[in-house]
C-alpha cells in the first residue's frame, strides 16, 4: 500500500495480543476512502491483526523467523530527479519537498502530489487513498519515494509508489529491505515488526550438529535466518536475490530434510500397521492372462511382479503405478485385483468422474465377469433401489470387485473382506477421501492401495513429494500404436479445420471436438462447447455430433458415450470430461479449442483420446493469438514431443509442482523455497540424511520436524 511505512495508528499496541505482534503499530487501510465509524480498541485490533497473520500461517514463533522474504528491495540510494528521470521504467528512489497536493477528477478521483528537488520534480499519483494522506503530504512536507517512474503527460511520474515522510538529513538503510510474502490487511511494516520480535524470542538451537553441517557444507542456522532478514551491507546482492547466497542454501535443505523426514516417517508408520497377505497367484489371475487377446509388454510385466512382490506381505503396499497416455495401466490394475480375489479378499477401484469410472467397469468386468468374478457398481447418480442393491452385495462379500466414484468412501459403504484398493488419478482425491477408502476393512488391518496416474511425475518430483510410496513406471506403448501428429492452427482457419473434420466423418472416422467451458463467460470470451455443439451440427448435417459435459445428468452422458462407442454419431463436442479413461479406436482426429487455455498435462491427457486404433491420428491445437510467452512455449512442446514424461517434465518447468500434486497433501507441504529444477543436489543430500537420521537420531527428527512443519506435518502422515 502507499503509505506502508507511516506508522498512523498504534492499533496493535497490546501486551495481551499474540507474543509475535504484540506492541507492533500498524497502518492504515490505503484502499479505504471513509474513516472508520467506530473507534478501535488495541485489543481487538490486535485480534484482528492476529487473525490476518494466522491466515498466512504465522501463529508461532517460528513461523515468523521462517517467513522469509521472496524478494529484496534497495532503499540505500536516492537518486536526484534528473538522473531518475533517465531511468524511466526502472525502480528507483528519490526525496523531495512537497509543492502540490490535489485531489484531482480526471479521468477519475485521485490524489495527486508533486515533490521537487533541486534538480527537478516527479509527480506521486494515488488511485486509491484515504482521506489522511492529504494532511500528510502537506505542501513543505519532506517525502521520500520509491517506485516505478514512467514518463506521463505530465513529465515524470510514480503510480502507488511505496513513500514515508521524512526529516532533512534523515539516514538512509545500510542494507537491502526485504519484502514479505503477504495478504491482504498485512502491510510489510507489520510483518517486519513481527518478525524482528519473533527473533527475540526464538530458540536458535541448530537442529543439525556442526559435523553435518561441515560434512554438508552447510552454514549454521541462525546466521543463514539473520542474512536473509537483516542483509548486511557487503553482502553478495545477486546470490542473494537469485536465492544461491549460502544462507538460502541452507534454508533449502532444511524445508527438504523436513519434507524428506516426514513423508519417510509416514511410510515407516503406515509399514507398522498389519495388512491381509494375499500370497496367492491361483487360477483366476491365471485364467485372465491365458484368455487375453495380447500378450503384456515387458513394462507391464515388470510393473506387474513388483505388485505382486508387494501384495505377498502382511504390511500394507503404497504403491504408486505410473505411465503414460494409452500404456496399459488398467489391465495391470486388473490382474491385481485378480491376485486379491484370488486369496479370497474383494477389490476396490474409485475414480474420479463417472465417465471414467464406467469406462473401467465396462472393460473391466468384460475381463473378468465370463471367469465367473461378480463385480458391483457405485456411483452417486445411481437411484436408492439400486445403491441398495449395490451395498447389500459389498457387505455380504458378493461382490468381489467393486468399481465406482466418491460413492465408494460414504459412511453407508461397508466391504465384508477388503484387502485391496485403487485409486484412478490419485492426485485428483484429497488425503482424507484416500484414507477413507482405506479404512473400510476390518479392524487392525489396512488394505494394499494401488495409486495410479495417466500424468507421468518427473523424478526429481517423485523423489521429493512421494518419498513414502513405492514408484512403478510402465515407460512402453503396446505394439500397433501409431504416433499421433500434432498441429498449431490459429483459430482464423476454423474453416478448414470444419472442413478436415467433414473428410474425417466421411472416411468412416471419429472425431472429438474439445472445448473448455460450457456456457459464455464475460471474463473469458472463448467458444463454448454449447455454442460449438450448435455450429458444428449446422456446418455437417450429413453427420451427428453429439455433445458431453460435466451439468448432463448421469444417464444422458452414458447415452451420449454410448452412442459415440457405436459410432452412431461420428462427432463428439466435449469438455475435458473426456480427458481421461474413453477409449473409442475408431476415433482418430481431436480438435482442442482455445488450446492456449489448457496446461501442458491436460493437453497431452486430452491428446491421448485419439491414437488408441490402428489409423494414423491427429490432434488440432486451434489458438487466438496473440501468444503469451508460456503459451507459446506450451504448444510448441506439444507439437514437438509426443513422450509424456519430458512434457511432465516441461510442465514442471513452467507450472511448478501443484499441476501433479493435486490435494495430495492439501497444499501445506509444497516448497516455499527450494527449487526442484535447480535444487536436485540439496535433495539427494536430504534424502540421504533423512534416512540415516531415522535409523540413528530419533532426537533430531522429532526437533527438525517441530521446527518446519509442526501441525502441518498432520497432511503428509496419511
Amino acid at each position: 500500500m502507499a503509505a506502508e511505512d507511516q506508522s498512523a495508528s498504534a492499533e496493535l499496541n497490546n501486551t495481551q495480543a499474540d507474543p509475535a505482534i504484540a506492541g507492533i503499530t500498524a497502518l492504515p487501510d490505503s484502499s479505504s476512502k471513509k474513516p472508520a465509524k467506530k473507534a478501535k480498541t488495541p485489543a481487538n485490533t490486535a485480534a484482528k491483526a492476529s487473525e490476518k497473520l494466522a491466515k498466512l500461517g504465522l501463529r508461532k514463533d517460528m513461523d515468523f523467523v521462517l517467513h522469509l522474504p521472496m524478494r529484496y528491495e534497495d532503499e540505500t540510494e536516492i537518486v536526484s530527479m534528473r538522473d531518475a528521470s533517465f531511468r524511466g521504467g526502472s525502480s528507483v528512489q528519490v526525496e523531495g519537498v512537497v509543492t502540490e497536493c490535489d485531489i484531482q477528477y480526471r479521468p477519475r478521483r485521485q490524489l495527486v502530489v508533486t515533490i521537487a528537488d533541486d534538480s527537478g520534480q516527479v509527480v506521486l499519483r494515488f488511485l486509491n487513498f484515504y482521506g489522511n494522506q492529504t494532511k500528510q503530504m502537506a505542501v513543505g512536507v519532506r517525502v521520500r519515494a520509491r517506485g516505478e517512474l514512467r514518463h506521463g503527460f505530465f513529465g515524470a511520474e510514480m503510480v502507488h509508489p511505496h513513500y514515508k515522510i521524512v526529516n532533512e538529513g534523515a539516514p538512509l538503510p545500510t542494507a537491502l529491505t526485504p519484502v514479505y510474502p503477504s495478504g491482504e490487511g498485512v502491510p510489510q511494516a507489520l510483518l517486519r515488526k513481527a518478525i524482528a520480535n519473533a527473533m527475540t524470542r526464538v530458540n536458535w538451537h541448530d537442529t543439525l550438529s556442526p559435523a553435518r553441517l561441515a560434512a554438508l557444507h552447510l552454514q549454521d542456522f541462525e546466521s543463514s535466518i539473520r542474512i536473509l532478514h537483516n542483509p548486511p551491507p557487503d553482502v553478495d546482492q545477486h546470490s542473494l536475490i537469485e536465492r544461491e547466497h549460502p544462507a538460502w542454501e541452507r534454508m533449502k535443505f532444511d524445508e527438504l530434510l523436513a519434507q524428506q523426514l516426514s513423508l519417510k516417517r509416514a511410510q515407516i508408520t503406515r509399514r507398522s500397521k498389519g495388512a491381509n497377505a494375499l500370497p496367492l497367484v491361483g487360477e483366476l489371475s491365471n485364467s485372465f492372462l491365458l484368455n487375453l487377446p495380447f500378450s503384456l509388454t515387458k513394462a507391464q510385466e515388470k510393473v506387474l511382479a513388483e505388485i505382486r512382490d508387494d501384495l505377498r506381505e502382511a504390511f500394507p503396499m503404497q504403491r504408486l503405478l505410473q505411465g503414460d497416455v494409452g500404456s496399459g495401466k488398467t489391465i495391470v490394475a486388473a490382474l491385481a485385483a485378480a491376485q486379491a480375489i484370488d486369496n479370497g479378499f474383494q477389490a476396490a477401484l474409485m475414480a474420479p468422474t463417472e465417465i471414467l469410472a464406467e469406462q473401467h467397469f465396462r472393460k473391466i468386468a468384460a475381463w473378468l465377469e465370463p471367469l465367473g468374478v461378480k463385480t458391483a457398481w457405485l456411483t452417486g447418480s445411481l437411484k436408492k433401489k439400486e445403491k441398495d442393491a449395490a451395498n447389500a452385495l459389498i457387505t455380504s462379500g458378493e461382490a468381489q470387485l467393486v468399481i465406482g466414484t466418491h460413492a465408494l468412501i460414504q459412511d453407508s459403504v461397508q466391504f465384508k473382506k477388503l484387502g485391496l484398493v485403487i485409486v484412478d488419478e490419485q492426485h485428483r482425491f484429497g488425503v482424507s477421501q484416500r484414507l477413507n477408502l482405506a479404512n473400510k476393512t476390518e479392524a487392525g488391518k489396512v488394505p494394499h492401495q494401488l495409486m495410479m496416474s495417466a500424468t507421468p511425475i518427473p523424478r526429481t518430483l517423485a523423489m521429493t513429494y512421494y518419498a513414502d510410496l513405492e514408484v512403478s513406471i510402465i515407460d512402453e506403448l503396446p505394439p500397433g500404436r501409431t504416433p499421433i501428429v500434432t498441429r498449431v492452427i490459429d483459430q482464423n482457419r476454423r474453416d478448414e479445420v470444419i472442413a478436415r473434420v467433414q473428410a474425417a466423418g466421411q472416411e468412416g472416422k471419429q472425431v472429438y471436438w474439445v472445448c473448455p467451458l460450457i456456457e459464455e463467460s464475460e471474463t473469458l470470451q472463448l467458444q463454448t462447447a454449447t455454442d460449438t455443439h450448435t455450429m458444428l451440427a449446422e456446418a455437417l448435417p450429413e453427420l451427428k455430433v453429439g455433445l458431453v459435459h460435466g451439468r448432463l445428468k448421469p444417464a444422458e452422458k452414458q447415452a451420449t458415450m454410448e452412442a459415440f462407442i457405436r459410432n452412431d454419431s461420428q462427432v463428439l463436442v466435449a469438455t475435458t470430461v473426456i480427458e481421461v479413461g474413453v477409449d473409442v479406436p475408431n476415433a482418430s482426429l481431436m480438435v482442442i479449442e482455445h488450446a492456449e487455455r489448457f496446461g501442458l498435462s491436460q493437453l497431452h491427457q486430452l491428446r491421448g483420446r485419439v491414437g488408441r486404433g490402428a489409423a494414423a491420428s491427429v490432434c488440432l491445437l486451434l489458438y487466438q493469438g496473440p501468444l503469451g510467452g508460456t503459451a507459446k512455449q506450451r504448444l510448441a512442446t506439444m507439437r514437438e514431443s509426443n513422450d509424456g514424461f519430458e512434457i511432465a517434465r516441461k510442465d514442471l518447468e513452467l507450472r511448478g509442482p501443484g499441476e501433479f500434486l493435486g490435494a495430495r497433501q492439501s497444499g501445506e507441504a509444497m516448497l516455499r523455497f527450494a527449487n526442484l529444477e535447480t535444487d536436485q543436489w540439496l535433495v539427494d543430500k536430504a534424502r540421504n540424511l533423512a534416512d540415516e537420521l531415522l535409523k540413528n537420531d530419533p532426537i533430531t527428527v522429532a526437533a527438525h520436524l517441530e521446527r518446519w512443519l509442526g501441525y502441518k506435518e498432520e497432511f503428509l502422515r496419511v
